[in-house]
C-alpha cells in the first residue's frame, strides 16, 4: 500500500527485519509505530515518513526525506544525552527513509499530561523545564538548533525508581538546524517553520534561528504546562503568528513561582530574554532553593536508560569537598524529583501528630471532615476552600446514590501502610499507581489521594484512600468497575476507552457487556475548539473523531467501519469541549467480537 495509510502498516516488515506492531501517533513528518527487532529480539519505535498529498509527493519529497536525514543525524549525535530520545538508526525501504528510535514503554507527551490530568504544579513544571533546557544546551552546544520546541514534543515516562513521570526526552529534530554547518534549512517558501504559538517572536518576522528562540519556545511549553493553555493560544494559525509579534502573553493565574521566570523567558527582544545559564539558575531555585544558583544540572540517575551500568562517582582528581557537596545535591535532586513526579496528581491530606486530640472525631482530618472511613465505591462530591479546583484540601462529603447530586469522584482503590507517616509520605504515589490505568481510560480526571491523620490512621483501616476526581468538574456517576452493564450514560465523563455502548438512539447510550453484541467501540477522545457550542458539536464531532481517532488506526477495515461520537453538557459546562470517538459499522449493524 502506499506509504501514509495507517493501515499500510500492521505486520509488515520493514527492512526485511522490524515487525510493525501497532500505531503510535502521527505527525507532521508521517506515522510513528511502536515495532518488533527481530534481529535483536526488542521493540523499537519507528517513524514512516508519509505523503498523502500525490502534488506534495512530487514538490516536496527530496526536502522532507532530506529533513528525516538531518533529524535522525542531529538527535543521533545526542543519543548519550539522557534527556533526549535516543535515534539509533536511520534505513530506507521502498525508497523512503525510516528512523529506528528508542521505544520508551508508557510515555506520554506533555499536551496529552495535561489535557488528561490538567496542569502541572510549579515545582514540578520546574522539573521538566530544567530536564528540557538541559538537553536543548547539549544541541546548542553542538550547533543544533531544535526550532520546534512544544508540548507535544516532550514525553514523560516511568523512571528506573518507579516514578510515573519521572524521566524526561525531548524528541522530534525533524525541522532542527546547524546554521554555522551551512545547512539547508528544508522549508517551502513564505512556509514558517515551527509550531504558530510557540514561535519566538524574531522568528515569525523572518529572523533566523538561534538559542535564544529555542528559549522562547521553551517558555511558551512551561506556561501551557502550568497554565494549562499557551501564553498566544488563539482560534486560528495567523491570529497566534500576530499574538506572538505584537502581543503581551496572557496573564498566567496558576504559574506562582514560576510566572518570573515565564515573564523573563517570552520577553519578546531576544537580547533582553533570560539565556540558558540564567534560566537553569532560576528554575534551580524554583526547585530547590539551597542549590548552588551557578551549579550545573545534575541529571537524576533514575532517569538513565535501564541498560545503562549503576551510577559511578567520578575520581575526586583533586575536587575534594566541593564535588563531595555537588554529589550530595545530585543525590537530593533525584529524591526530590522522584517525589515530585506525580505529573499533575494532587492529594487531600489535612495531616496532623498523632498526639493531636483535635483530628480524632474525623479519621482524615479536620478539613476534610469526614466522620468515618471512606469505603469502596464511595462517590464523593468536594468543597474546595477557594473556586479552584484542586487549589488547597476539599472538603468531602458522600453522595449516596452516586448520581442525585453529580458527583465529583469515587473511591476506586487503597493503598495500605504500615504507619501514619509512611501514608502521608508515599499514599499519593501508590494512589497514582494503582489508579494509573483506570485514568488513562478516562477522558477528564486526576487521581486524589485521601491521606488519613495520624491520630485517625486506625479509624481509617490504615490504608489511604484513592478517588478518581474530574479534572474540571463532576463525574456525573459511577466509574471504572463500579458501573452496571446496562446502565445509561447520564454524561459523557464516566465513558472510557474500550467501553461497548449499546445505543437506540442519538441520545440514549448504555453501557454493553463486549463479549455479546453492542453498537459502538469507545476508542478515545478529542478536544473541539473554544468557539464550538455544543448543539454545533453535535454536528461535527463525527468528523473530528474520523479526523482525529480514524478506525483504521486501530485495526478496523474503513471499508466496513466509520467514525462515531458522542457529546454531552459536562464538557462545555468545563470548557473542556472533548467528545467521545467510537467506531460502529458502517450499516448500522452491531458488531460481536469485532476488533481489531
Amino acid at each position: 500500500m502506499p506509504s501514509g495509510s495507517p493501515t499500510s502498516g500492521v505486520g509488515r516488515v520493514i527492512a526485511g527485519r522490524y515487525l510493525l506492531l501497532n500505531p503510535l501517533g502521527s505527525g507532521g513528518m508521517g506515522h510513528v509505530w511502536r515495532a518488533h527487532d527481530q534481529r535483536l529480539a526488542c521493540d523499537v519505535a519507528l517513524k514512516e515518513i508519509a505523503f498523502r498529498d500525490p502534488a506534495e509527493a512530487e514538490g516536496e519529497r527530496e526536502a522532507r526525506v532530506a529533513r528525516a536525514r538531518a533529524e535522525a543525524r542531529h538527535a543521533a549525535g545526542l543519543r548519550d544525552h539522557p534527556h533526549v530520545l535516543t535515534v539509533h538508526d536511520v534505513l530506507e525501504h521502498e525508497g523512503l527513509p525510516w528512523i529506528v528510535m528508542e521505544y520508551v514503554a508508557d510515555a506520554v507527551d506533555l499536551r496529552e499530561l495535561v489535557a488528561r490530568g490538567g496542569p502541572l504544579a510549579p515545582a514540578e513544571c520546574a522539573r521538566v523545564g530544567l530536564a528540557v533546557l538541559d538537553a536543548l544546551t547539549a544541541g546548542h552546544e553542538r550547533g543544533v538548533l531544535h526550532r520546534d520546541v512544544k508540548p507535544a514534543n516532550i514525553l514523560l515516562a516511568p523512571d528506573r525508581g518507579g516514578a510515573p513521570y519521572g524521566r524526561v526526552l525531548l524528541t522530534d529534530y525533524g525541522i532542527s538546524v546547524q546554521p554555522d554547518a551551512g545547512e539547508p534549512r528544508y522549508t517551502r517558501a513564505s512556509v514558517l517553520v515551527g509550531t504558530a504559538g510557540y514561535l519566538a517572536p524574531e522568528r515569525g518576522t523572518g529572523g533566523p534561528p538561534t538559542p535564544a528562540a529555542d528559549l522562547f519556545s521553551l517558555g511558551c511549553t512551561l506556561y501551557y504546562g502550568v497554565e494549562g493553555q499557551g501564553p498566544f493560544e488563539r482560534a486560528s494559525y495567523l491570529a497566534e503568528i500576530t499574538a506572538v509579534i505584537t502581543e503581551d502573553p496572557r496573564p498566567p493565574v496558576r504559574a506562582g513561582a514560576l510566572e518570573p521566570v515565564l515573564r523573563a523567558l517570552l520577553m519578546k527582544d531576544p537580547a533582553r530574554r533570560l539565556d540558558a545559564a540564567a534560566a537553569e539558575a532560576a528554575l534551580s531555585q524554583l526547585l530547590l532553593p539551597q542549590v548552588d544558583a551557578h551549579a550545573r544540572t545534575w541529571t537524576d540517575p533514575g532517569s538513565q536508560p535501564p541498560w545503562s551500568g549503576p551510577w559511578q562517582q567520578p575520581e575526586a582528581g583533586g575536587l575534594g569537598a566541593d564535588l563531595g557537596r555537588r554529589v550530595g545535591r545530585a543525590v537530593l535532586t533525584c529524591v526530590l524529583g522522584l517525589l515530585l513526579a506525580l505529573g499533575g496528581v494532587w492529594y487531600a491530606t489535612a495531616y496532623r501528630a498523632a498526639g493531636d486530640a483535635t483530628a480524632a472525631p474525623w479519621p482524615y482530618g479536620e478539613r476534610v471532615r469526614l466522620a468515618g472511613p471512606l469505603k469502596d465505591g464511595d462517590c464523593v462530591l468536594a468543597d474546595w476552600p477557594r473556586t479552584e479546583r484542586f487549589a488547597g484540601t476539599p472538603r468531602l462529603a458522600l453522595d449516596p446514590t452516586c448520581r442525585d447530586k453529580a458527583p465529583d469522584g469515587q473511591v476506586t482503590a487503597f493503598v495500605a501502610a504500615a504507619t501514619a507517616e509512611e501514608a502521608r509520605r508515599l499514599g499519593p504515589w501508590r494512589c497514582a499507581e494503582r489508579t494509573r490505568e483506570l485514568r488513562e481510560r478516562l477522558a477528564d480526571v486526576r487521581s486524589l489521594a485521601v491521606v488519613p491523620t495520624g491520630a485517625g490512621f486506625e479509624a481509617a483501616g490504615r490504608r489511604v484512600a484513592c478517588l478518581l476526581v474530574g479534572a474540571h468538574g463532576p463525574v456525573y456517576g459511577p466509574l471504572g468497575t463500579h458501573r452496571r452493564i446496562g446502565a445509561a450514560f447520564t454524561d459523557t465523563s464516566t465513558m472510557q476507552k474500550r467501553d461497548c455502548l449499546r445505543t437506540s438512539s442519538n441520545r440514549d447510550a448504555r453501557l454493553a457487556s463486549c463479549e455479546g453484541s453492542y453498537d459502538e467501540l469507545v476508542v478515545g477522545f478529542t478536544r473541539l475548539g473554544a468557539d464550538v457550542t455544543l448543539a454545533e458539536a453535535r454536528t461535527e464531532s463525527d468528523a473530528a473523531c474520523r479526523r482525529e481517532l480514524p478506525p483504521a488506526d486501530y485495526g478496523f477495515d474503513p471499508s466496513v467501519y466509520e467514525s462515531g461520537s458522542w457529546s454531552s453538557q459536562g464538557p462545555w459546562k468545563s470548557g473542556t469541549r472533548y467528545v467521545v470517538c467510537t467506531v460502529r459499522r458502517q450499516n448500522g449493524g452491531t458488531m460481536e467480537g469485532d476488533g481489531p
